[in-house]
């Protein structure tokens, strides 16, 4: 019998890199851009390499000033200058705190293109980065391949084995390794190209964006989200020939990756019309929703990218503003939330997720202590800054104890992740759940 894991999908046409799209001087901010912060220090509280360091240059307005007299040739693109932007989240909740708007997220990613077109990495980074953003996450058949040879780690009895003999800890690679993602054993691949029709009434058609990682460990996850729209009246298309959004690699200065990933998606998501495009990925869905970010103003993709994002929806912004229809079983349990940093300070929804919960019968939403602050997952942020993100995962693991909380809710798959393996790290017993997989326990005990 064949694996339906193997199942690819066919790309409409082959990935082009263009070279002519990476970082170019046009790409830099305007001095008013920088001038717009006022260095009131509002975003210091909020930061939190700040709050683990205490040190301006790890800081929202310590950056930015690097960044003004790097622009203006007044200090080097050096190391130093590296490291304090690599040492950055980019998790944006100085943007919500700023009172000027300074968008800073929109800052770090064009400091982060100028690097790496100016500046040369030492080789082992260079080829970890290269490795993950031009020649992994844009090619599905290469993403499967890695997953089956990591699932083969999983469940031969290596990961054992290789955790026991203490060769992790040798060759540094402990910490990482406790944050690789389990990986499926169907991988959501073989659902592109599919449409699932509503139940009930109709009362919308939606296009779900699958992700990359997402499709070989967070399959449950994406079928969870076809059961749950469906039980509200949303008939699902999956499109063919969709790729990685490219957040990962506009993050990390990636700007051509980043662009010539948003031209296939755009063209992926523009041969049918929708009502909205769906995500359960805050990360992905705030990278979705500045696509046009990713083009100037003159050129043909940036008005495409406009119309795309007026389309990308959260699903929990989403059910929240149609409505859940579907009824809901009773489900006793006691949980925290945790804001995912991009759809709380990308994309700018709170409240949506937790009325959501709190229309589930049984359920008892307990805050948490500092929920809106970073949980240290941050893309791959984990990897790169390994000892910065477990610090962080220790203060949110502590804040989720101080709940009693038996479950940990949230909306982004790379926070699930980093939640589950702080739970295992810190001896929680907590369970890490996005919230579209408690609706679909509620729909299933009705």
């Amino acid at each position: 019998m064949s694996d339906p894991s193997c199942a690819m999908p066919a790309l409409a046409h082959t990935l082009q890199i263009v070279p002519s799209d990476a970082w170019r001087p046009a790409d830099l901010p305007a001095e008013e851009d920088f001038l717009r912060c006022i260095h009131c220090g509002l975003c210091l509280n909020q930061c939190p390499t700040y709050r683990l360091w205490g040190r301006e240059a790890d800081s929202p307005r310590g950056r930015i000033r690097q960044m003004m007299l790097v622009a203006q040739h007044e200090i080097p693109l050096d190391q130093g200058f590296v490291s304090h932007i690599d040492r950055c989240l980019d998790c944006r909740a100085c943007e919500t705190a700023c009172p000027s708007g300074v968008e800073y997220g929109r800052l770090v990613e064009s400091a982060r293109a100028e690097i790496e077109a100016n500046y040369r990495r030492p080789l082992t980074s260079r080829l970890l980065r290269r490795a993950v953003m031009r020649y992994l996450l844009p090619y599905p058949n290469r993403i499967a391949l890695m997953a089956r040879a990591v699932r083969f780690y999983q469940r031969s009895g290596a990961q054992g084995l290789a955790r026991r003999s203490g060769a992790l800890r040798l060759m540094g690679l402990q910490d990482r390794e406790r944050l690789l993602p389990r990986i499926d054993s169907d991988f959501f691949f073989s659902r592109l190209g599919m449409t699932f029709p509503a139940i009930g009434q109709h009362r919308a058609r939606v296009a779900l964006f699958a992700g990359c990682i997402a499709q070989v460990a967070f399959t449950r996850l994406n079928d969870a989200t076809i059961r749950v729209l469906q039980a509200n009246g949303c008939e699902v298309v999956v499109p063919d020939h969709q790729l990685c959004c490219g957040a990962l690699a506009a993050h990390a200065g990636q700007r051509d990756v980043a662009r010539a990933l948003a031209r296939i998606n755009l063209e992926a998501f523009g041969r049918e019309s929708f009502d909205a495009l769906i995500m359960n990925a805050a990360g992905c869905g705030s990278s979705l929703k500045e696509y046009s970010r990713l083009f100037r103003p003159d050129e043909p993709e940036h008005l495409m990218a406009q119309a795309f994002e007026s389309r990308v929806k959260d699903v929990t912004e989403f059910l929240d503003a149609l409505g859940l229809s579907a009824p809901l079983g009773e489900i006793p349990f006691r949980i925290t939330w945790q804001d995912s940093c991009h759809l709380l300070h990308g994309q700018r929804i709170r409240e949506a997720p937790r009325r959501l919960l709190r229309q589930i019968p049984g359920i008892e939403l307990v805050e948490m202590p500092g929920a809106d602050q970073c949980c240290g997952s941050a893309g791959i942020y984990n990897v790169l800054q390994p000892q910065a993100s477990l610090d962080l995962l220790s203060e949110k693991m502590a804040a989720a104890r101080s709940t009693g909380a038996a479950c940990i809710a949230t909306a982004n798959p790379g926070c699930l992740l980093q939640l589950r393996a702080g739970a295992a790290i810190h001896h929680t017993g907590q369970e890490a759940l996005h919230v579209v997989e408690l609706l679909d326990r509620a729909i299933a005990c009705s």
